[in-house]
């Protein structure tokens, strides 16, 4: 969904060594009354992060840490992710750290949780087979969840949104709805709900006996939104506030319209059989909602309309 880059490792535990008020002591699982607790140095969002101060405020919840997998006590939370998908994911002005919703919920889970965290950025194709081969703990990189991927990957649902269209500035082509799209070219992700849609359309267009759609396939939201602006496509499907987004650059000259009755469930992915990190993602996620945090987050990225209300598993259709 995003633009591809080869995969870069942004370590925020590396970050929060630098500083001790990041340090949480947690008591080792098993640890003798004589053994001095464990030292765990959770993650510090970064400055740029809109969310940090939301962040770098939470602490572990005892009972949650202590269910964590020992694989994850160890060796720390590995999140996999694509960067390129303002607010959800996007690179900070280093260019190689990570903010933005995706990544910040990421950090405040691995905080509640009490471990450490580390995030790759992957090629969308790639992450749900990093999982399942367990190279990472979980994808949260705005995944629809949805009955296709539910068979590969079981999902922690934490926010619900709806696709939208970017078209050109002063939209030009008349692009209202999906009806306008017949005959038209549009570009979208490979792989992604924004195909499913673009295919969708195109069926419907069909039946209708109208000119059918002329689908682009890329690897990445923004190779997608770049032929809107150089005028290859008249439209690119996306996730709304997404469009919203980048609509609301002066700079990109593109408008954001609304696809109505397309809102669904995105989801954090993990292996199916991993029930004990499932478990803990789900209580940590609950315990962020409870708390206010989880709002907070969304809040800091004018996200709020995203919100759920509690931590539902596999609740996409």
């Amino acid at each position: 969904m995003n633009t591809r880059t080869p995969a870069l490792l942004i370590t925020g535990a590396l970050l929060a060594a630098t500083t001790a008020c990041g340090a949480q002591s947690l008591d080792a699982a098993g640890n003798d009354a004589e053994q001095p607790a464990a030292e765990v140095v959770l993650d510090e969002a970064p400055a740029e992060e809109k969310a940090a101060g939301v962040i770098n405020a939470i602490t572990p919840d005892k009972e949650l840490a202590a269910k964590v997998p020992a694989s994850v006590k160890s060796g720390g939370l590995k999140v996999v992710s694509s960067i390129g998908y303002p607010p959800m994911e996007l690179w900070a002005s280093d260019g190689k750290t990570a903010i933005g919703f995706d990544p910040a919920l990421a950090r405040a889970i691995a905080r509640k949780l009490g471990v450490k965290y580390t995030l790759t950025d992957e090629e969308f194709n790639s992450q749900i087979p990093g999982v399942l081969t367990g190279r990472y703990d979980f994808v949260i990189s705005s995944m629809t969840d949805n009955a296709e991927r539910q068979a590969k990957i079981t999902f922690v649902d934490y926010v619900k949104a709806g696709s939208g269209m970017l078209v050109k500035k002063g939209n030009a082509a008349g692009i209202a709805g999906p009806a306008d799209l017949c005959g038209k070219t549009v570009s979208v992700v490979d792989n992604g709900s924004s195909l499913e849609l673009a295919e969708k359309y195109d069926a419907e267009c069909a039946s209708g006996g109208k000119q059918a759609l002329n689908i682009l396939k890329f690897p990445g939201d923004t190779e997608a939104m770049l032929q809107v602006i150089n005028g290859r496509a008249q439209a690119t499907v996306t996730d709304y506030v997404v469009a919203a987004y980048k609509a609301a650059d002066p700079k990109v000259e593109v408008e954001a319209i609304a696809l109505e009755g397309t809102e669904s469930p995105w989801g954090i992915g993990m292996k199916p059989d991993n029930t004990a990190l499932i478990d803990s993602v789900k209580g940590a996620l609950d315990s962020l909602i409870k708390s206010g945090e989880y709002g907070k987050l969304l809040a800091a990225w004018n996200l709020d309309k995203l919100a759920v209300q509690s931590a539902v598993v596999n609740g996409g259709k």
